[in-house]
């Protein structure tokens, strides 16, 4: 676990960090002079962390909870939404943690692997957003053999329709690790990617697994088990990896 309650932050940033509003809106609160750091009215380039006393509207704002990073095994058939009345969603993991986490992408009920559990909205985004280009490696399993056809194919790019929407797959590597199986890196993450490129081609997918996210390896973390990352494992996460 990483604690960065004691680093000195921009105040709208810490304040949209709490959970108190949005960035720009603690920015508006700033401005129009409702917010006071340590009993004196706040600035836009005031640092504060948590042994700093911030006000907005006379009344303290929740100091910020430490950053938590858990690495978990999803097992087939658990669904990554967070309904607490599905007995099958991931929110009956999410709510024994001592600390409110939330999950870092998804992977459909019908697959297992490696998924990040963190409050650290910061990390999320670079994770999700494609520009960062941060890669997640998958296993993929199919219902025959494999050719090299398919493999040049599937590292081309593949497209694929759903209705009246059209998708594209970036080019990405694909290498084959079995007769009926492989493993892919992708640095994008559409609704059940990997399943369409697939049935696009002729191939149904018999399992699939994620076991890396970047540079960092599921390992040998057992299905279903639970692994707080280290300092050197969540810098490893925060580098984009070399493709």
């Amino acid at each position: 676990m990483l604690v960065d309650s004691e680093v000195k932050q921009r105040l709208a940033k810490w304040i949209a960090q709490s959970g108190h509003c949005s960035r720009r809106a603690a920015e508006r609160l700033i401005t129009s002079g409702r917010v006071k750091v340590n009993g004196i009215a706040a600035r836009h380039t005031d640092l504060v962390n948590n042994s700093d006393c911030i006000l907005i509207d006379d009344t303290p704002l929740t100091a910020l909870p430490p950053l938590s990073y858990i690495l978990y095994h999803k097992p087939i058939g658990i669904d990554c939404n967070n309904r607490p009345d599905d007995p099958a969603s991931l929110h009956q993991l999410l709510k024994t943690l001592p600390l409110r986490l939330f999950a870092v992408g998804r992977l459909d009920k019908d697959s297992s692997g490696m998924l990040l559990l963190t409050n650290d909205g910061a990390l999320c985004q670079r994770l999700m957003h494609p520009d960062y280009q941060h890669s997640k490696t998958y296993q993929v399993d199919t219902d025959k053999p494999l050719t090299a056809d398919f493999i040049g194919q599937m590292a081309a790019g593949v497209s694929w329709q759903l209705g009246a929407n059209q998708y594209q797959s970036r080019p990405c590597q694909v290498n084959a690790t079995g007769q009926k199986q492989f493993e892919i890196i992708l640095t994008e993450g559409m609704h059940r990617q990997i399943r369409y490129m697939c049935k696009t081609l002729g191939y149904r997918v018999t399992a699939l697994k994620r076991t890396a996210i970047g540079a960092l390896p599921l390992g040998e973390l057992a299905v279903g088990q639970l692994k707080e990352l280290n300092t050197p494992e969540i810098q490893t996460l925060q580098r984009p990896m070399q493709m």
